[in-house]
């Protein structure tokens, strides 16, 4: 009987274990900074590359981290940007997915992301503007306007 139990137990396990918020994605911890993807659904991005895989991340500036130079992953295959297919973000004030080019980000807020200070992504000018009203903000940018550089003043 306890065979049966631990077959049955470590089965449902398994089970629970594959399931992940985004689809058929295989990567648990963030590549970037090995945080679990999971644990921070808020801030939970996807990044498609053309060959059909699919890359999570923990945060917005862990993605824009593998965007800008993706030739320090190896282990992914990817050696330009421009192999890159999609990017989605959430919403953060609703959880919904969006194309993260046509995104608003907010920087500068008082929210702290999972590996500190963070975009905070939005589907339109207008909600990002009444995200600064309530959690503050110093700019409001499109994805144009992301650049490396800044990706690396949020890591310091």
């Amino acid at each position: 009987m306890k065979r049966v139990l631990t077959a049955v137990f470590l089965t449902l396990s398994i089970l629970c274990a594959s399931e992940s918020g985004w689809g058929d994605t295989p990567n648990r911890l963030d590549p970037l900074y090995l945080l679990k993807v999971d644990k921070y659904p808020k801030f939970q991005t996807e990044l498609v590359l053309k060959n059909g895989r699919k890359i999570r991340f923990c945060c917005v500036k862990s993605m824009l981290g593998f965007y800008f130079s993706p030739y320090r992953f190896p282990e992914y295959g990817v050696k330009e940007s421009s192999e890159i297919d999609r990017m989605y973000v959430k919403d953060y004030l609703d959880g919904s997915r969006i194309d993260a080019k046509k995104a608003w980000y907010v920087f500068g807020s008082r929210l702290v992301g999972p590996h500190g200070d963070d975009l905070v992504p939005l589907s339109s000018k207008t909600r990002a503007e009444l995200f600064v009203k309530r959690y503050g903000g110093t700019r409001i940018m499109e994805f144009e306007k992301l650049s490396a550089g800044l990706v690396r003043y949020l890591d310091m």
